[in-house]
Parts: structure tokens; sequence; C-alpha cells
């Protein structure tokens, strides 16, 4: 039977000296207050479903997941509306990390464009080229960007700042982003409204395949509107974050030949700029290290490798990742982070 009555005064003392031998036995390491010191539980804001940010920061959640490391990090992924979002919640300390277009990132650091100040968010790793391009129904006549004008045409959800790089591409073929009759949804949404005709063109993209790309191309035929040579030269020339691309032939359906398109700023692994330098170095050795589980999981994962990784966009990079970068002899002399 259970003893419920109150202890006495030396009961007390023996039961608490006994408590406390029974946490030395257990030794430093494995003390509640030990245990909780190093957990972490870490968010990584994505996109919404239908694009590769959604997958891809799945992917990097997972492989994160499996492996802690000394740090007994709980990772999730988070759907949210994309780059702008995650830059905000970031700063705002809502986000331990998250991915990010390196184009609108560009702007986010230096406070230009729509952002009302500098937003402190530094790189852990560029990955994947965000190759995206102009789409439309075969049938729709839309030939060239210039044809856009006064279309309805799909840009990205609203507030994930998609015309941070097609403002700029718009202009280069002579188009201005005001000329097109915007509709804003997500790629997965787009895919629809370009079957239904509810819009005559449509701006999709990401880490090669994109899962919206290959859906419209499967659902009927599909025109990519190619970039003009003198456009995409002024563009690579003027920004950091631009850079020709190439979807190989057979990529998606009807796709005969190579696309030279664009990359409109690569997908990049981002966190705030005060976020503690022992915990991203462990990330960004996590990530390197376990690579290919990535690749196991998305394509994209290919894009960690040296080259790539510390790809300069113009945006800073972090302290605990430039550490590992250093360490790992990848990082390129004289740059500071």
């Amino acid at each position: 039977m259970l003893d419920c009555r109150p202890m006495n005064r030396r009961d007390l003392v023996a039961f608490l000296a006994l408590s406390s031998l029974a946490l030395t036995a257990c030794g430093p390491s494995e003390t509640a207050d030990s245990v909780s010191s190093t957990r972490r539980f870490l968010s990584i804001g994505t996109a919404p479903p239908g694009g590769a940010f959604f997958v891809v920061g799945g992917a990097l959640s997972e492989v994160l997941q499996a492996h802690p490391g000394p740090i007994a990090w709980q990772v999730t992924a988070e759907s949210t509306k994309g780059t702008q979002e995650n830059i905000r919640r970031l700063s705002a300390g809502d986000l331990d990390l998250a991915l990010a277009n390196a184009a609108i990132a560009y702007f986010a650091v230096r406070g230009e464009g729509k952002w009302e100040s500098a937003q402190p968010v530094q790189a852990v790793m560029t990955l994947a080229p965000n190759v995206a391009l102009f789409l439309t129904p075969g049938k729709s006549g839309i030939e060239t960007i210039a044809d856009l004008s006064g279309q309805r045409v799909v840009i990205g959800p609203a507030g994930a700042g998609f015309e941070y790089f097609v403002a700029p591409i718009l202009e280069a073929h002579g188009v201005s982003y005001g000329d097109l009759s915007v509709l804003h949804n997500t790629q997965a949404a787009a895919v629809d409204m370009l079957a239904d005709s509810s819009a005559a063109a449509a701006f999709l993209g990401g880490a090669v395949p994109t899962a919206s790309i290959t859906q419209a191309t499967s659902i009927q035929g599909i025109r990519f509107l190619p970039f003009a040579e003198g456009a995409v030269q002024s563009l690579v020339t003027d920004y950091p974050f631009f850079d020709r691309a190439t979807i190989p032939a057979a990529t998606y359906r009807g796709q005969d030949e190579p696309f030279f398109g664009l990359n409109v700023g690569s997908m990049q692994l981002i966190t705030s700029a005060a976020q503690d330098e022992e915990l991203i170095y462990e990330v960004t050795r996590t990530l390197w290290e376990n690579r290919s589980e990535v690749i196991e999981r998305h394509a994209a994962g290919r894009a960690i490798q040296p080259e790539v990784v510390v790809r300069d966009t113009g945006i800073d990079y972090h302290p605990g990742a430039v550490r590992y970068y250093q360490e790992i002899g990848i990082w390129p002399q004289g740059t500071s982070g």
C-alpha cells in the first residue's frame, strides 16, 4: 500500500541527499538543465506549395532533423508566402532560417525598392539557380515578352516580391511592369489559370525541374517565351543576382530543345544577422556533410558544391557559415563575409 504520510525532517533530508547523488551519478550532460540548454526548436520558412522552395525547404528540414549533432534541435519547415515574408519574419525573430530569392534579398539588405529600411539578414548558403520564365498556352498567340503588354499575367503570390526581379526583366525587353495586367497567385494556381484561360501567361520557375512547369506542360501545349540576348547581357552585367541558365532539352514535356534562360536570383538559405554563430556553423556543417541526403529528396541538392554555396549575390554571409567554409577551404580568399 502506498504510504502517504508526510515526511519528517530527517526523512526529508535523506531524500534530498539521495536525489542529489542520483543527479550527480547521471553526469552533468544528462541533467534536465543541461538538456534544455542545448535543445533548440528551429523553424525554416519556405513558400506556398507548387514551387521548389516548398519542397526544398522540406528536404533541408528533414536532413537537419535527422542529424541533430551537438545541438539537439527539432526542425520544422513552415509554409509561407515566400521570400518577402520570410525576410520580415527573420528580422522580427519569428523564423530561425528561411529560403529566399537572392534578388529580393539583394534589395532587402539595402533597404531599396519597397523595403522601408535595410533588413538584417545574411546568407548561409547559395543553392540552386531559380530558373524562371514566362509561359503561355501555345494557342494564345503570344510569342515574345514584349507581347505581354496589356495581357493578364500571373506574377507570384501577393506580397511575395516577384516584382523585384520581374520588373528589370520586363524593362530590359522594352516593357514596364505597369504595362501588364498583373494577377497574383501561387504557382500551382497559376497553372489552373493558364488551363482555363483566365490568364494569358504566367511567370513560373524555381530549381529545375519545377513542379508547376511540369504540371503546366502536362496539361496542354505550352510556349516558353524567349529572353532576348541583349536583354540577358544587360541584366547579368547590371545585377549580381542575375545569371545565365539553361534548361536541358526534354526537361519538360514538349521541350525538344534546350531553353537558354535566366537565373533570376538563386535560391538561398538565409538567417538573421543576429543569429547565434555556433548554431549557423552547425547548420552549415550538417547540410554540407549530408548533402547526398538532400539530393535524395530533391535535385536542387546537387547545388551544394564548392563553386555554388559561396557564390556572391550581393548579400553578406553569416559569420558561422563563413567560419565553416574557411575550415574546409572553399571560402574565396580575400572575401570578408
